[in-house]
């Protein structure tokens, strides 16, 4: 029955959405979405299934013993259901996801659009036109992890 519900739920709305970019990649490569991670959780249970190890699991997607461990546990108390994914945890974003992509715009013309001659955005600088274009304020630390996700070869 178990088995069953894998593959009804692979061949459901995950199926249709695009493929793993980097579920065999390297931990820390490139950042997964919700659905990617889901779909992932649930291509392992349907490996357990098939009798994969944990530390099969492990090679597979690149995770860490204690996920694989996490996963099948989950699978084997709770079944299936319990690696969905569920709702999203943690404060909402203050920002729109237009608002953002306008963040992004913004980094890519340059600081110096916006009045800043330093040549580079800087944590204070992009702080500064967020706060007076969407009346938002972060903090210098959150600013400088907006930073590092829109320019990681900076770091």
């Amino acid at each position: 029955m178990l088995e069953n519900s894998v593959k009804d739920v692979l061949d459901s709305e995950l199926q249709t959405s695009p493929p793993l970019k980097s579920s065999h990649s390297p931990a820390g490569e490139e950042t997964l979405s919700r659905d990617e991670m889901e779909r992932r959780r649930m291509e392992a249970a349907e490996d357990f299934l098939r009798g994969f190890s944990q530390s099969q699991v492990v090679a597979k997607f690149s995770v860490s013993r204690t996920t694989a461990s996490r996963w099948h546990r989950a699978l084997t108390a709770k079944g299936l259901e319990s690696l969905r994914k569920g709702k999203a945890s943690g404060r909402p974003s203050r920002l729109t996801p237009d608002q953002k992509a306008q963040i992004a715009d913004m980094f890519q013309k340059g600081d110096s659009s916006f009045g800043f001659s330093d040549g580079h955005w800087t944590a204070k600088s992009l702080a500064r036109v967020i706060e007076q274009r969407f009346s938002v304020h972060y903090s210098l630390d959150h600013v400088a992890r907006l930073l590092a996700k829109l320019a990681p070869s900076r770091n």
